[in-house]
């Protein structure tokens, strides 16, 4: 089976002193829901950011399904940031038509039920919605596209613990099974159960790849619990 990801000696390089990657190597395949956990300053957000083609590599290459970032990936690649990014001055059934324009894999319909389900009224403008609500939006706008990568960046950061078991339902029960969910967040323990798979890094290198099962298995203990061991929270 063709991975999803591959990372191959892939670096990025601020300036002469800093490597926010460092000869990174990493594959994935399809089919998992995947923790990208680390400290601030581990590389998570280069990282999301080089998959994206928002960054170029110094060095090494990133794949999406074997194709370097760019036109043909953003098609497959569907991408949560950790900003809000949408227009202020948009009414919410505006965002949903915009995307259903932009993307042919959106689904109007899913989004609209979704909304509904989070109680969201979708004559609302941007602007008037609380920073929790702006993020359920653009979760429900995310998880609307029939991807082959879902890439989340702190997809529960900023909403309140009421909606988080509604989110990771959306997320749980919102793509195809052969798609795979990369899922960056703080909030180890909310995520721990839904996750297949976790990535630990540290200063832009992998420091552990393993399934929850092994880590369950093989260490006696929680994701949490052996994040906490190896970065010492």
């Amino acid at each position: 089976m063709k991975p999803i990801l591959e990372c191959k000696g892939l670096s990025k390089k601020y300036n002469a002193a800093y490597y926010a990657l460092a000869n990174l190597n990493l594959s994935l395949e399809p089919g998992q829901i995947v923790g990208l956990l680390g400290p601030n300053g581990s590389g998570k957000t280069t990282l999301i950011k080089l998959i994206n083609d928002l960054l170029i590599p110094t060095e090494g290459e990133v794949l999406v399904d074997g194709m370097r970032p760019g036109v043909e990936t953003k098609k497959i690649v569907s991408y949560l940031p950790e900003r809000t990014y949408l227009d202020p001055a948009m009414k919410i059934r505006d965002v949903i038509s915009y995307f259903s324009d932009f993307y042919d894999d959106f689904s109007a319909d899913k989004a609209g039920r979704m909304m509904q389900d989070l109680e969201i009224n979708v004559n609302e403008r941007m602007r008037a919605l609380s920073k929790g609500t702006k993020e359920k939006v653009q979760l429900a706008l995310v998880m609307s596209r029939d991807a082959r990568l879902y890439i989340l960046d702190e997809p529960i950061g900023g909403v309140d613990p009421a909606a988080r078991d509604y989110i990771l339902r959306t997320i749980l029960t919102n793509y195809r099974e052969d798609a795979t969910i990369l899922l960056s967040t703080h909030l180890i323990t909310d995520i721990e159960n839904i996750l297949d798979r976790v990535l630990f890094l540290r200063q832009g290198q992998v420091v552990l790849n393993a399934t929850v099962d092994e880590i369950r298995t093989d260490k006696g203990k929680s994701v949490d619990a052996l994040f906490r061991e190896v970065f010492r929270c």
